[in-house]
């Protein structure tokens, strides 16, 4: 008979501790919990298990510095981090302190099973290095599991020179992603060098990238490196790839393959040795099937794929990105940061933002200059920014502003959704109804879909404040 998998499950939440040991035993786990990792160690010495499950943030000693001297002491014992507080330096700590997997709260317990085995079966041979002081990363905010994904996708390649292909529409912060992937890099100390292709003339696209010699065309009277020669040894960040010219990715190409090129006009190959991170807002694989752009490239690029989320897929972050961006337009500004109201916060929330979070940041410091109160309500929003009602053909709008809700209230360790969602949700719909039919309550209940009974219930039950001037019972009057 198998010895059953061991596993340590080490948080301070007694709820967290009791709904682990339960799903990893229902799976065949030999589940043992601490209150904390006091002691755990000492305990390491006597006994290991196969996987050890830490909450970061926990009294006595914090997470991270368990982490550490587990992976310096026993580098192959697998170690799963959990946080409620999940953010990208949680992520990239996690990572770089040797960590096998980075799990954020709430999670899926059946994700969390399924790691566990994971780290049972695989023994991870994680670092032991104590990982370099990590520079803050303010700027890139995000509590959505989409951002999450983005975090551990950092983190995992904290260490890696590999090259990595960043997808996602104007204004998600591409950039922020690229910089923050050098910054955790083994690069972090040579160049960052950023060159967007969309923004370059083509005829001075060769000079740009590969340099040129004195003379080499007209206009070039002293020799130039380029951004390939500027990178050297850290990482060139080629935002909008999609818009370089054909005979240029054939130049790419050759480049990235055999790491050396010649500066226009020169007869000498030049060695360099960076790191490629590129980005675009459109599909490489749609351009390749047009024959826009070349397939071998396309794979040369696509080593590891980042996609970051358009905002309106995680609105359940414009709150925490306006605080910030408040925050930091009032620095900026030398002034008192603005407030969101709730009803302003609800506004934004209903909002595409094509612009995603540039735009979502220029908003911000629109509001910090034009708001007059501290306190910014919906009247004081940019009225470029549209009504925020949603079009009559487009039921999506309300729906992900009401998935955006729930997700938000999870997130904060809410129970019970529907006991305050499904109220809310007949309180709009009923006073809504009525304000159309001008307090007409058997109107009202047909175009609700209830008897006139139903609606006059539901409004004692909901303890509803019916507007001035729709008071009326409208009984009597009734054909």
């Amino acid at each position: 008979m198998s010895k059953l998998p061991r596993v340590w499950v080490i948080d301070d939440d007694r709820s967290i501790r009791w709904v682990l040991e339960r799903a990893l035993r229902q799976a065949d786990m030999d589940v043992t919990a601490f209150s904390n990792g006091v002691g755990i160690m000492e305990a390491l010495q006597r006994e290991q298990p196969d996987v050890i499950l830490s909450d970061i943030r926990m009294p006595g000693i914090d997470g991270l510095d368990l982490l550490r001297q587990i992976t310096a002491r026993h580098p192959a014992l697998p170690v799963i981090i959990m946080t409620a507080h999940s953010d990208l330096d949680s992520a990239v700590s996690a990572f770089h302190g040797g960590a096998f997997e980075y799990l954020p709260k709430p999670f899926d317990l059946d994700d969390a099973v399924d790691q566990v085995r994971r780290a049972c079966r695989h023994q991870s041979a994680a670092g032991a290095a104590e990982p370099a002081p990590l520079e803050k990363s303010p700027d890139i905010i995000g509590e959505a599991p989409s951002m999450q994904e983005v975090f551990r996708a950092i983190g995992r390649l904290a260490r890696s020179n590999i090259t990595v292909l960043i997808n996602g529409e104007s204004g998600t912060g591409k950039e922020l992603v690229a910089r923050a992937l050098h910054r955790h890099s083994p690069r972090a100390g040579a160049p960052f060098i950023a060159l967007n292709m969309a923004a370059i003339p083509r005829d001075l696209m060769e000079s740009e990238l590969f340099g040129h010699e004195r003379g080499a065309f007209t206009g070039a009277q002293a020799r130039r490196e380029g951004r390939f020669e500027q990178a050297d040894g850290g990482t060139l960040f080629l935002d909008e790839i999609g818009d370089m010219p054909a005979e240029m990715q054939t130049r790419l190409l050759r480049v990235l393959a055999d790491g050396e090129f010649y500066r226009v006009g020169g007869l000498s190959p030049i060695k360099v040795d960076v790191r490629i991170i590129a980005a675009t807002h459109q599909d490489l694989q749609h351009l390749v099937r047009q024959g826009q752009f070349r397939e071998d490239l396309f794979h040369r690029l696509n080593v590891i794929r980042i996609h970051l989320p358009a905002l309106r897929e995680r609105r359940e972050d414009i709150g925490l990105l306006m605080r910030h961006f408040l925050a930091q337009a009032a620095i900026e500004l030398g002034c008192e940061p603005k407030v969101l109201s709730a009803n302003a916060l609800e506004r934004l929330q209903c909002l595409d933002w094509p612009g995603n979070v540039r735009q979502l940041e220029n908003t911000a410091r629109w509001l910090t200059v034009m708001a007059s109160t501290k306190e910014i309500h919906i009247c004081d929003l940019p009225p470029d920014l549209g009504s925020g009602e949603p079009a009559a053909d487009d039921d999506e709008q309300w729906q992900s502003a009401l998935r955006a809700w729930t997700r938000h209230r999870l997130l904060q360790g809410g129970g019970a959704v529907l006991d305050s969602a499904m109220p809310a949700f007949e309180r709009i719909l009923i006073t809504a109804a009525l304000e159309y039919t001008g307090g007409r309550r058997q109107e009202a209940a047909r175009l609700l879909g209830w008897g006139r009974n139903t609606l006059t219930r539901k409004i004692k039950e909901l303890e509803l404040a019916v507007p001035v001037g729709l008071e009326h019972d409208d009984e009597d009057r009734e054909p």
